[in-house]
């Protein structure tokens, strides 16, 4: 079994959900007592959260960068960034270690392109939400992305911030999250991306959900699994 290195903490909700995704599939994959090997650098995220605001995504990929050459030193032998906001400096993190990264965005490409599906909605931070990481890494598959603005974005991302960061899962946030997913949904769109890993904490099942769910976490911690086992 190959270690893998996760830069976590983004939030440490998040971290816990990586960690029990991959060592669920390694148990389903190799049985007994099998879990898997994985070094995990979890930083305080009150830290990032500050940088976020202050727009300061050279300074965390730096961080980052750094902390991956420690995994890697300490035997990673793939790397995962266990956030899809943090996703903006993957390059910065890639160029700075020997192993590889699997890009959580790349993997949600290919799940799409394999289901034939060529219009996505995307719910996430507003960094993720307006940003250009999943617009331009999915046209490279033909693949549309669509995500809410105005008044339903800065609420998506507060419930991130304030509720799901914490830990907290209310019903009246989920309804509201399938109330703009059914509104995609009538605007075409063909599946919606979980496009921060805590929102499947959340939308943790397709029961009630307006369109099929890519949980971005569990797709990203399925191709980690993949590759430590050679699968």
């Amino acid at each position: 079994m190959k270690p893998i290195g996760i830069l976590g903490g983004m939030s440490w909700q998040s971290t816990q959900l990586y960690y029990r995704l991959i060592n669920e599939a390694v148990g389903r994959e190799l049985g007994g007592l099998h879990s898997a090997e994985l070094l995990i650098d979890s930083l305080d995220f009150a830290t990032f959260d500050r940088l976020q605001r202050a727009n300061d995504w050279a300074a965390m990929g730096a961080d980052l960068a750094r902390r991956a050459m420690g995994l890697e030193a300490a035997g990673a032998q793939a790397m995962l960034i266990g956030s899809n906001t943090m996703h903006r400096v993957a390059d910065t993190v890639a160029e700075a270690i020997q192993v590889p990264l699997i890009h959580l965005v790349d993997e949600v490409g290919a799940h799409a392109a394999h289901r034939g599906w060529g219009r996505l909605a995307l719910l996430g931070t507003r960094f993720t939400m307006s940003g250009s990481l999943y617009p331009e890494r999915l046209a490279t598959r033909g693949i549309e992305v669509v995500a809410p603005d105005g008044a339903d974005a800065d609420r998506i991302d507060a419930i991130i911030f304030e509720e799901l960061c914490l830990g907290e899962l209310r019903p009246e946030s989920r309804t509201f999250y399938l109330e703009v997913v059914a509104g995609l949904a009538a605007a075409g769109c063909d599946a919606v991306i979980l496009g921060c890993t805590e929102i499947g904490l959340l939308l943790d099942t397709d029961e009630d959900c307006p369109l099929p769910r890519i949980d971005s976490a569990e797709i990203h911690a399925q191709a980690a699994v993949r590759f430590a086992l050679d699968r």
